[in-house]
């Protein structure tokens, strides 16, 4: 259990919290939420002893540990894998430490006798003669094999080093768990992996994440971050976002009967609980939901972007052919005869676990990169929009402001009030649309680039790691607005919730050709745990 109270902190005139009272309990485990910049990590900085607050104090009952997720990938460069593991129990670390020195020591007297015995002793109390298997038992789960288990940090690739500072957090049983973004750059599997070993952990746990179903998997309670306070609410993200939709039409409804609301609100519940899996964290959740009532749910203040892409013409049946695609980049084969054809309605997500290979296919299909062989052919019918995952030529050095950034892609001579309609749908309204292009940040260059997608009146999309440096609502908002697209479409994305509620159609680019076939993300998943 870890309790805040009357935590409060401001950088010069901005107050990032202001009097936080809040209590997490074991057994519980809480998706910390919030916008980009809003200080979700610098609250967990605060939880762990990091940061200083300036008013207020963070207290957890004597003798209980707290574990963090380490953000430095180079830390423990010269240390062997299966140590940096163990170190994430640092008491069981220094007494291993302390009695393998005192046993190396060519005097061994009796006093070094009594104290290795006393260090013996508190090291079975911590269950340190287990340490090594339990490491190696996570490192295998996050899928670090057991010949690196023995290897210098410095000999890992950065995917296996997050691996590793991920393990160091879980190992031990912490009481409290802190994670800030643990599912960047892990795999499916590992994601997987996580997910089932959160489900089962009993103690408390406090975690940031951009991916919608990772919390909607693990998490009881959200802790909504906003206007300096946080609020917890029952639940994971999805019921978060839709009873934070729910409120806000009950708000504007101030004629409904209270009665009929409450139904409302029932109906809501039973649907979510319905739907919740025989997993102990949703059981728990199934229950906690019931005991909602109507003054338990309030409207959200969150500003949500409007996405909306509108082909400009109808697409036709001839969308595009592609043949032998082949491509090196930097000495290595990244693309080597691929060939499909796009159809009208098909929406294709890109997996793979080469991500300069992905990026390749889709710059080429651009027109941004040329293949080394092979060809692919456009239908007369189709117009396309691309968003790089890379968009720094857009804006780098740009002194325009946004209107007249926008302004180069429209196909007319546009007026002001046009441009600024396209801006002000992904917030930029009012002063915030004469801002300097180059001096955003990488969530609003990626706003303004769904902006010129949105103008361009496109068929197909092609888009690139779209959710890259989104917020929640951002991420959200481009979601809604794919599913309602009318057009084709080619993306990748580390999203789960965007790849299964978009794609119908999965194309893996694999060392030799592709797989290729219509069917689900998740469907895809188990094809492939299946397959192992």
């Amino acid at each position: 259990m870890i309790t805040v109270t009357n935590v409060s902190l401001r950088f010069g005139d901005r107050k990032l919290f202001e009097d936080v009272n809040i209590k997490f309990t074991p057994g519980n485990c809480y998706g910390l939420i919030g916008a980009n910049g809003a200080g979700k990590s610098t609250f967990i900085k605060i939880l762990s002893g990091e940061i200083e607050s300036q008013t207020g104090d963070v207290h957890m009952p004597f003798g209980q540990r707290l574990a963090v997720l380490k953000q430095n990938h180079f830390e423990y460069e010269e240390q062997v894998v299966l140590e940096v593991v163990i170190m994430g129990h640092q008491r069981l670390y220094q007494v291993m430490k302390e009695k393998d020195a005192i046993y190396m020591k060519p005097d061994f007297s009796d006093e070094d006798g009594m104290k290795a015995a006393e260090l013996e002793g508190e090291f079975a109390e911590m269950n340190g003669y287990e340490a090594e298997s339990d490491a190696a038992i996570l490192l295998k789960g996050l899928g670090i094999n057991e010949e690196l288990h023995q290897k210098k940090m410095a000999d890992l690739s950065g995917g296996e080093k997050v691996k590793v500072l991920l393990a160091q957090a879980l190992f031990g049983n912490p009481d409290v768990l802190l994670l800030d973004e643990p599912t960047n750059h892990l795999d499916i599997e590992a994601i997987q992996w996580l997910e089932e070993f959160l489900i089962q952990f009993e103690n408390t746990v406090i975690v940031v994440s951009h991916d919608r179903h990772f919390l909607n998997k693990v998490c009881t309670h959200i802790a909504d971050l906003d206007f300096g306070k946080i609020q917890i609410y029952v639940g994971n993200y999805d019921f978060w976002y839709e009873s934070s939709q729910l409120a806000l039409r009950m708000a504007q409804e101030q004629n409904k009967k209270k009665e009929e609301q409450i139904k409302e609100l029932q109906a809501f519940i039973a649907r979510f609980s319905a739907n919740a899996s025989k997993s102990k964290q949703a059981t728990s959740r199934k229950k906690l939901l019931e005991k909602i009532e109507l003054d338990d749910i309030k409207p959200s203040s969150r500003r949500y972007p409007y996405i909306h892409f509108k082909p400009a013409r109808e697409i036709g049946n001839d969308l595009l052919q592609v043949d032998g695609l082949t491509k090196t980049i930097d000495g290595v084969k990244v693309l080597d005869n691929v060939s499909f054809v796009l159809n009208k309605d098909d929406k294709v997500a890109l997996v793979g676990a080469n991500e300069i290979a992905k990026t390749a296919l889709l710059k080429i299909l651009a027109g941004e990169m040329a293949p080394d062989s092979g060809s692919y052919k456009w239908g007369i019918t189709t117009s396309q929009s691309y968003l790089p995952k890379d968009n720094a030529e857009y804006f780098n050095g740009c002194e325009l402001n946004l209107v007249d950034w926008l302004r180069q892609f429209s196909p007319e001579d546009q007026t002001e009030t046009f441009l600024r309609g396209f801006l002000g749908r992904m917030l930029f309204s009012g002063e915030e649309a004469k801002k300097k292009a180059s001096v955003l940040s990488g969530g609003e260059k990626v706003r303004c680039m769904l902006s010129k997608m949105m103008l361009s009146g496109a068929n197909v999309l092609l888009l690139d790691d779209p959710t890259n440096h989104l917020d929640l609502e951002s991420i959200t908002a481009l979601n809604n607005g794919l599913i309602q697209f009318q057009g084709a479409i080619i993306f990748t994305s580390h999203d789960h919730q965007l790849n299964q509620s978009i794609a119908n159609r999965i194309i893996e680019i694999k060392d030799t050709g592709v797989f290729d076939k219509e069917m689900t993300y998740d469907e895809y998943i188990e094809l492939k745990t299946k397959m192992k």
